[in-house]
């Protein structure tokens, strides 16, 4: 007579052991991933700059193919449009930077002196960090300015991903409608609609993050650039465009502009009119996120704030400073295929069904 044994485990602990198996497995195939986006990173940084500029200039493209303009015409002329905007932004930040710069940095040098001559040891800490900071840019620019060689291998590398990028952002504007035929090819044939359905919705993510911020920095830069021009600020422009450029990352990116617009004002205006600006900066913190970003996130996969912190230092852990722009849109998209798996195989509670009535 043969007799059914009992289970080594329990049944919560073999639920447990499930999930932890589930769980290594996914964290391995993740760090696989990012090991082979570092070690292949000439080649994914301008794949993933290409994703994110075709996201931002989608509806560009698709208007003028509503206007009958041919596909390779239209994305052509998006990727001129690439070029004129990122173009002319870069040389407009870059000339406000190179300008307001010296006097910038001057500005930030009288207000670790102030905070050091208010605040005794704790502000000769700070006064010894700026002279340490100092001196490191010092190193930096001497070590710079004696391997020319380097740099010009760094500026060539950058060339040629901004070059691939351009090239991959016509490709993929122009064939865009063969790109759910691709994917379905690379899946099991089970599973075509599911896969569509999740890349379609990755890259509505990051397409409505892309558009998004970029209105709200645009915002961001004009109130707060407004604002510093009407209190006099020094390098109130300069303070405007590096607002503009820090938005892309997130609530980091605010706090940072933030910071330096108020020590600026703090050295050259006084204490008062560095309330002032801190007023601005909050005031216009207080739009963002109760205004802009309601309505700009309406359409798009909202996100918890400390999911965003945590993708930002994940970010700058694997890539520095890319890596800290780059890591929320890729977030938003992983964000998005997690609602997308949830909608279709989320568990339902089956409906309770009315007793049958009694025979008779």
């Amino acid at each position: 007579m043969q007799t059914s044994r009992a289970p080594l485990l329990p049944e919560p602990a073999r639920k447990v052991a499930a999930w932890c198996a589930v769980l290594l497995l996914v964290a391995g195939v993740a760090a696989v991933f990012v090991w082979l986006c570092v070690v292949f990173k000439a080649a994914v940084t301008p794949v993933l700059l290409a994703i994110l500029g075709a996201a931002l200039l989608g509806p560009l493209y698709r208007r003028l193919l509503r206007m009958k303009v041919n596909k390779s015409l239209a994305a052509a002329v998006t990727v001129a449009a690439v070029l004129v905007v990122v173009g002319g932004a870069t040389y407009i930040v870059v000339a406000a930077l190179l300008e307001t710069g010296d006097q910038i940095l001057a500005s930030l040098r009288q207000a670790a002196a102030d905070i050091a001559e208010h605040l005794g040891a704790a502000g000769t800490s700070l006064e010894d960090l700026a002279t340490n900071a100092k001196r490191l840019l010092e190193k930096f620019g001497g070590t710079a300015a004696s391997g020319v060689i380097s740099g010009l291998s760094v500026v060539g590398q950058m060339l040629a991903t901004a070059v691939l990028a351009l090239l991959l952002i016509f490709f993929f504007l122009r064939d865009s409608d063969r790109a759910a035929g691709a994917l379905r090819s690379l899946v099991p044939a089970g599973t075509g609609d599911t896969a569509e359905a999740m890349a379609r919705r990755a890259f509505e993510a990051v397409e409505g993050f892309m558009r998004g911020t970029t209105l709200v920095a645009a915002v961001d830069a004009v109130l707060i650039g407004v604002g510093l021009l009407v209190l006099d600020v020094p390098g109130a422009i300069g303070l405007a465009a590096l607002v503009f450029v820090t938005a892309y990352i997130p609530y980091l990116g605010a706090f940072l502009s933030g910071a330096v617009a108020v020590l600026v004002a703090l050295a050259d205006r006084g204490f008062v009119i560095a309330l002032w600006v801190l007023g601005v900066v909050l005031a216009v913190q207080v739009i963002e996120g109760n205004v802009l970003q309601p309505m700009v996130q309406s359409r798009t996969v909202q996100m918890h704030p400390a999911a965003v912190m945590l993708a930002i230092t994940a970010g700058a852990s694997v890539a520095g400073i890319l890596g800290m722009l780059l890591a929320v849109p890729l977030t938003a998209a992983a964000t998005g295929v997690l609602v997308e798996l949830r909608a279709r195989y989320g568990t339902h509670q089956p409906e309770p069904r009315d007793p049958a009535p009694p025979n008779g």
